[in-house]
């Protein structure tokens, strides 16, 4: 056990990228804050609420600033946030005049809220540029393999013949969709957040929308119409879109897992030698990245309801729901990094053993044919009638190991060409055309 399963050097980048974890470090963090003061203090002195002279001195002085995290972490944890203790850090670097221009009439939540959606924002760039490498790396591989011939299995049942491709297609349908609602939701979330105590900016007089509006392009965000500090609506819908896409990529993890035991055989996650090594079978190349991306996809779907719950802020701010947000979307995001990165190695070294997959549909004696051979014989015959007799025909089959079309075949006089039904290519119905369409997108 330990304190922080994320970023635990002895689990190395198994659950979250180190990328990520500087990203959402407390250093990266307080250094947005203070470069959030800044933009605030020049957003103030353009509208003239504070002198000029003085969000110069703060921008020269706070250029480069180190926070004290030890002497902010006291502070926290006397003031339940960690902005008063900054702003005294700053107040101190700054000194003179200038320092009582720093945090004019803004209260801790809008550093705090504003400095979050700005490490979001990095955060969302690092997610576009993995989701599209995976999504290219699948369309390549539905592409490759459109006619790779395979088993489907529905309800953990070999079922009849389908396409890897078709698979790997419906792998990544559901990240299109992902990459879309991300597109679609970003103006709501990388918004910044200003509103003073009681989000009515009454400090500023009459210029409070006119610094919000300048706060905001002086950070490259968004701005909402009124100060959002109690509606935590769209953070929410961020961490369910994150449980989405952790779960599309869940998917793939489960699918490829199951598609590597032993008894099936027909994918590897990796030619990569050594990779999913055991300490005591030689034998074994376990699926490594296939079973973390289950994990995390679970791990989220958990975490998100603590960020709808999240949403009960009472009154115009809320200290539990607000600190709730604290412990729960960091390691959402992380463990969204860590999911990235383990489908872009499965996309990337996946190795698909097309003679396994022949030798499973040749395994099943014919079996796996059985609704292709059931709609040959209704051509000829009621197909109430057809069925009866195939399903006949599979229970001996299984009895007595023998080929169903075999059976079939010496049961009926009906001139189905019975070569063209025993070749599972030719039961893909319209997999191709699917398969293209998924690809145009």
């Amino acid at each position: 056990m330990t304190a922080d399963p994320f970023g635990a050097p002895s689990h190395g980048n198994l659950f979250a990228t180190s990328a990520m974890r500087e990203l959402l470090s407390d250093t990266h963090r307080c250094a947005v804050m203070v470069a959030v003061e800044i933009a605030l203090a020049k957003a103030q002195s353009a509208c003239g609420v504070i002198p000029a002279e003085s969000a110069e001195e703060i921008a020269r002085a706070l250029e480069g600033f180190v926070v004290d995290n030890a002497a902010l972490g006291d502070g926290t944890e006397s003031a339940g946030v960690p902005v008063p203790a900054l702003v005294g850090q700053l107040r101190k670097a700054v000194g003179g005049q200038a320092a009582h221009s720093i945090h004019w009439g803004a209260t801790s939540q809008d550093i705090l809220d504003t400095a979050q959606v700005l490490v979001l924002h990095e955060a969302v760039t690092q997610f576009e540029r993995d989701l599209d490498a995976v999504i290219d790396g699948l369309a390549n591989l539905a592409r490759d393999h459109a006619q790779t011939v395979m088993l489907a299995r529905t309800r953990m049942q070999q079922a009849a013949p389908t396409s890897f491709g078709l698979k790997v297609a419906g792998w990544r349908a559901p990240l299109l969709r992902d990459r879309e609602r991300l597109a679609e939701m970003k103006p709501r979330l990388l918004v910044a957040q200003l509103g003073g105590a009681a989000g009515t900016l009454a400090p500023l007089g009459h210029s409070g929308s006119e610094v919000r509006k300048r706060f905001a392009a002086e950070l490259g965000l968004g701005l909402t119409d009124t100060p959002w500090h109690s509606q935590r609506d769209v953070l929410a819908e961020f961490a369910s879109w994150i449980a989405l896409l952790g779960g599309s990529l869940g998917k793939i993890g489960l699918d490829v897992g199951l598609l590597a035991q032993s008894e099936v055989g027909e994918v590897r996650e990796s030619g990569e030698e050594g990779r999913g090594g055991s300490s005591t079978l030689p034998q074994k190349s376990n699926p490594v990245s296939s079973e973390i991306l289950v994990t995390l996809a679970r791990y989220n779907a958990n975490a998100v309801g603590a960020m709808h719950q999240a949403m009960l802020h009472g009154g115009e701010r809320s200290g539990s729901a607000w600190s709730l947000e604290w412990l729960t979307l960091p390691n959402m995001v992380l463990a969204l990094s860590g999911s990235l990165a383990h489908a872009k190695r499965i996309v990337g070294g996946l190795v698909v053993d097309r003679a396994r997959m022949s030798a499973n549909i040749d395994a099943t004696n014919g079996l796996c044919l059985a609704e292709a051979v059931s709609f040959a014989l209704a051509q000829h015959m009621h197909r109430v009638e057809a069925q009866a007799l195939v399903t006949a025909m599979c229970v001996a089959a299984m009895e007595d190991d023998q080929n169903l079309i075999d059976l079939v075949r010496a049961q009926t006089d009906a001139p189905v060409d019975w070569d063209a039904v025993a070749r599972p290519e030719n039961w893909l119905g319209d997999s191709r055309v699917f398969i293209e369409n998924a690809l145009a997108r």
